[in-house]
């Protein structure tokens, strides 16, 4: 059995019942499934199958738990355990888009959390609706982008996620369409390894209303997963990217196992793998490991 079917519960107990119902659901379908193999009982199991393919296995999976609020991703078993992880930063890692924060600043929050939305969901031009947001902040006091850092929130599971992972060997990068001031707070923080972001342009100690170019948006994103698995003579094989924008979409089809985060409909659509219910201790269960294996 070379395939995984990962079962991860959002919210409450993920029953035996529930389990054995997919297992059963899988060998009505002509598969073969495993006893189930319990990463956090109650919450997180993993069935192995074979005799199906894993986007058959899925999909029946799905038919078979209907509303219920548990996440299913199915994926080989080789190269399971990754040994990069690239990561978007805001509505993944955290909670925030933090132009929408600074929009408070000007009243215009309600207007740029529309085109962010947008740009976001794929409907409008990634780099234009960068401009014409950054453009209305034009005379924003720096002072007001190291308050802003107060409001960030970091996501559930974000902290165990990173400290899991580079204790286990592996590299951690934060790539964002958002800016450095940001990101280098949240790399320090939560101990990524590196981070890329858009630098706002800065004169007399207020913001011009321009990005440095160059802007870097969804290719930048994708490069540096290549750039740094040639660096560290990494297999794209194992490397898990998480993102929630049609910006991450590159970078998602490029890494190993791509997975959309509580993320718009066109990357939920699009993605190898979705997490919907859980937090970010999803993409630990997905990768092998245990409840005993996560580090707080």
């Amino acid at each position: 059995m070379d395939n995984i079917l990962t079962l991860i519960a959002g919210s409450g107990r993920l029953d035996e019942s529930a389990v054995s119902h997919v297992q059963a659901t899988l060998l009505g379908a002509g598969g073969s499934v495993a006893a189930p193999d319990w990463l956090s009982y109650g919450k997180a199991v993993d069935l192995r199958f074979g005799g199906l393919d894993c986007r058959d296995a899925l999909d029946l999976a799905y038919e078979s738990i209907e509303d219920a609020p548990i996440d299913a991703v199915a994926q080989p078993d080789a190269n399971r355990r990754k040994r990069m992880l690239i990561a978007d930063m805001e509505s993944t890692i955290i909670e925030n888009e933090m132009l929408d924060e600074l929009a408070d600043e000007v009243d215009l929050r309600e207007h740029i959390s529309e085109i962010t939305a947008r740009a976001m969901n794929g409907e409008i031009d990634f780099y234009d609706a960068m401009r014409e947001r950054v453009g209305l902040l034009a005379g924003l006091s720096e002072d007001v982008l190291e308050q802003s850092k107060e409001k960030i929130r970091f996501t559930p599971g974000a902290k165990a996620l990173v400290a899991t992972m580079r204790a286990n060997g592996a590299y951690c990068a934060l790539v964002s369409g958002g800016f450095t001031c940001y990101t280098g707070f949240v790399r320090d923080t939560l101990g990524f390894d590196m981070d890329q972001a858009n630098r706002l342009e800065l004169e007399d100690g207020k913001l011009t209303g321009i990005v440095t170019d160059p802007i870097l948006g969804p290719d930048a994103k994708r490069e540096r997963l290549l750039t740094l698995c040639a660096e560290r003579t990494i297999p794209v094989e194992a490397t898990i990217a998480v993102g929630d924008g049609a910006n991450d979409l590159d970078m998602l089809a490029e890494a190993g196992l791509g997975v959309a985060y509580h993320a718009k409909p066109v990357v939920a659509r699009s993605a190898g793998a979705r997490i919907d219910h859980v937090d970010m201790t999803a993409l630990l269960y997905l990768q092998g490991y245990r409840d005993e294996d996560i580090v707080a």
